[in-house]
């Protein structure tokens, strides 16, 4: 395909996007905290005073240890609780445990030196999907640790995660929440709060910095995928040669059945002697 043509589609899928697409989203919500309050008001149903926006794209934690880059983190005006929302239109597998790492990494970016557990934040982090991933039929999931024995009394660690299900929005029973989830599948907004996003949206395509910012993104995510497969592709070719020369495949055959040269099939077997 030429460069041409993976322009074209880039521009395409910028001229397409709505608020489903996680940099659309990401745009929309950290460029207007009052949004995004009145979105978090929406999906936890309660008032909450004012925020404030993380000034970190990325919360880092150890060197060799993972980070992570949250479409959404907020802190309240006091400074009490802290609210992580993240899109999620389609289901990775693991929503469940980067839920868990999230939370994580937060207490430990929240909580410094000589600080008190007590310390520790009341969080919320949210994921808003489109397919039900637990697959119970629910609109909306809300998680926190209970005891299994009684089934009724709570850790109380104040740590809560939820997760909205937009395919599944006609269960829910509050129309503010059905109206933004059924903004994100049709695209097609139903009261103030949706029209409000369609018109941010609209007004985020209009921005050139974000538009070129966004095919950087794209162009990144495709580069990712292909370097991922590409260092997958080399583990298996370096696998095949060490187990077809433990069978007694001679370099010269592997080397030719591989694509590889024979000095570079001598230094795997080399290396796996020595390892």
């Amino acid at each position: 395909m030429s460069e041409i043509q993976k322009e074209q589609t880039l521009e395409e899928k910028w001229e397409n996007a709505t608020i489903a697409n996680n940099f659309i989203f990401y745009k929309v919500m950290r460029n207007n905290p009052a949004v995004c309050k009145e979105l978090l008001e929406i999906l936890l149903q309660f008032k909450i005073e004012s925020v404030q926006m993380s000034q970190e794209e990325e919360i880092g934690i150890d060197f060799g240890s993972k980070g992570i880059r949250m479409d959404v983190y907020v802190k309240d005006g006091d400074g009490q609780k802290v609210y992580n929302i993240e899109l999620q239109t389609t289901n990775t597998g693991e929503l469940a445990e980067r839920a868990r790492y999230y939370q994580g990494v937060i207490d430990v970016d929240l909580l410094k030196s000589g600080q008190k557990y007590k310390d520790l934040k009341t969080s919320f982090i949210i994921f808003i999907c489109i397919d039900d991933i637990f697959k119970q039929g629910l609109a909306k999931y809300t998680f926190e640790h209970l005891c299994l024995e009684d089934k009724k009394t709570k850790l109380g660690d104040r740590a809560q995660k939820l997760f909205f299900i937009s395919k599944n929005c006609d269960k829910l029973l509050d129309e503010k929440q059905k109206a933004f989830l059924r903004l994100l599948t049709s695209n097609s907004s139903s009261n103030d709060f949706t029209e409000k996003i369609t018109k941010l949206v609209a007004d985020a395509k209009r921005n050139t910095q974000w538009r070129k910012q966004y095919m950087e993104w794209e162009r990144e995510k495709v580069y990712e995928y292909d370097r991922g497969r590409e260092e997958g592709s080399k583990q298996t070719a370096i696998e095949n040669a060490k187990n077809l020369y433990a069978n007694g495949v001679s370099v010269e055959i592997i080397a030719k059945s591989l694509g590889m040269t024979e000095e570079q099939v001598k230094e795997i077997v080399s290396a796996e002697a020595t390892a």
